[in-house]
């Protein structure tokens, strides 16, 4: 279902972007580089954190690392990772394939000044084998996420 609502979300809101669905897992940030051709840092992987009680999504290239000072001064508060089931149930995106697109409710979406520097970032698409090619501005934009910095 979640991979169904991703591509409603760019039928609706960016029918240029194509979901690309391989057979090659990219569930991790190295396997999905090798599935679409492209360095790991132009992987830009979602992670799904908690603050006090506010969930959030922080998209950030593949290869930053979150600096809790940073995040701690930017956010108000140190960063809880969610598991697994809290994810999903969140995004209704399963671990491997979160992203910030077709998302059930609204959350609050940053993205990393860490994905900047690229002309294309891939980030998955609802499920542990597809993805899309897209801007990281473009990104942020049909999202309405907030550029931050928060990494490493």
């Amino acid at each position: 279902m979640s991979l169904e609502s991703v591509r409603t979300f760019f039928a609706e809101h960016a029918p240029d972007v194509e979901v690309i669905v391989t057979e090659a897992s990219s569930a991790t940030v190295a396997l999905a580089a090798e599935a679409h051709g492209v360095t790991p840092a132009q992987i830009a992987k979602t992670i799904c954190l908690r603050v006090g009680d506010e969930t959030m999504l922080v998209v950030t290239s593949g290869i930053a690392r979150l600096d809790n000072r940073k995040f701690k001064d930017r956010m108000g508060g140190k960063p809880r990772m969610l598991g697994g089931e809290e994810v999903l149930s969140v995004t209704s995106h399963p671990p491997g394939g979160v992203c910030p697109f077709g998302l059930p409710a609204s959350l609050p979406i940053y993205c990393d000044l860490s994905l900047k520097p690229f002309d294309e970032v891939v980030p998955a698409a609802g499920a542990t084998n597809a993805a899309v090619r897209i801007t990281p501005q473009r990104m942020a934009d049909l999202v309405g996420a907030v550029w931050v910095d928060v990494c490493q």
